[in-house]
């Protein structure tokens, strides 16, 4: 094979892969924005208030537990570059070349003509046509097209707004508090607004003697970070001694007893000094009898005579 054959293939070979592989079209720089807020957490604690006074002289107690966070906030204003370009599709060109050939005709008549109306014709005429036109008659290169345009991250720019802190406090919701009473941990639960709602007569303390203890402690953490809190609660030796007739009076079956009985379990709570106590055990005996309207009419009146306690069905009103 003759040299000259050798450069024709050559030359052929060579317009072949750059018509194949073609340039990509770059279109103008696009940007995003966007703001940011970063979060740092600071300080996590607990605090537990168990109120006044520091030793109980009555079984209950609510018990509020509340969680302080303090975060150091920053503000950032992002913007994102992005290289913009028409990607090369070699198909395009058979439309592209003949298209961009009239383009460059009507250009230059338009330039023609502009200059006939002193510069009057917008741009899109004088210089967009000879733009497309002679990006279509280029075999490497498509023209623009914003429709099939593909874009790459160029760039990350980050502006800082502003920086401030913010506290918190919020209540220690339906989560675990322990409570150590003597030789036991009783696990207990919180309400929706922290409130732990302690009772010596009843759940995990009832089926303890209370009676030989004379301190809670009490004790929360939190496992994500292990923020924690203690506190101790007196319980006084008044109280210790009150506490198994209480549960007796509350606890021990009342449907086998009569009216009298229901009486005196209400009047006597009343003189240890557990009104609260009272008025729930009250309560309970009226729902009891709500379907034996002349029995807890009897309790009532017995109740006002004997007690002098004036009750009512609270759902006489409904």
């Amino acid at each position: 094979m003759s040299k000259r054959s050798s450069y024709h293939l050559a030359g052929a070979a060579l317009c072949g892969a750059l018509f194949v592989s073609g340039c990509a079209n770059h279109l103008p720089q696009r940007s995003e924005h966007e703001e940011r807020v970063e979060r740092k957490l600071l300080n996590h604690s607990l605090q537990i208030d168990v109120g006044d006074p520091q030793v109980l002289e009555l079984p209950q107690r609510r018990i509020r537990i509340n969680e302080q966070k303090t975060f150091e906030v920053t503000e950032f204003e992002v913007s994102r570059h992005y290289d913009r370009y028409t990607p090369y599709q070699p198909w395009r060109e058979l439309y592209e070349v003949p298209l961009g050939a009239v383009a460059v005709v009507a250009g230059v008549g338009a330039n023609v003509l502009n200059v006939v109306l002193l510069g009057s014709l917008p741009d899109t005429a004088t210089k967009d046509w000879i733009s497309y036109g002679f990006a279509g008659l280029n075999p490497a290169m498509n023209v623009e097209s914003n429709g099939r345009s593909e874009q790459n991250l160029a760039g990350i720019d980050e502006k800082q707004l502003d920086k401030r802190m913010e506290y918190s406090s919020l209540p220690w919701a339906e989560r675990p508090v322990l409570v150590n009473a003597g030789n036991k941990t009783h696990e207990l639960l919180t309400d929706r607004n922290g409130i732990l709602r302690l009772n010596l007569l009843d759940g995990p303390f009832a089926e303890q003697d209370i009676s030989r203890i004379g301190t809670l402690r009490l004790h929360v953490e939190d496992p994500l970070d292990n923020a924690r809190a203690d506190a101790t609660l007196g319980v006084s030796h008044n109280l210790r001694g009150k506490l198994a007739e209480a549960h007796a009076l509350i606890f021990e079956d009342l449907e086998d007893d009569e009216v009298p009985e229901w009486v005196h379990r209400v009047k006597r709570l009343s003189e240890l000094g557990m009104e609260e106590e009272a008025s729930e055990l009250e309560q309970s005996l009226i729902e009891l009898t709500r379907n034996d309207p002349e029995l807890q009419q009897e309790f009532l009146k017995s109740l006002m005579k004997d007690a002098g306690r004036l009750a009512a069905d609270p759902g006489e009103s409904d």
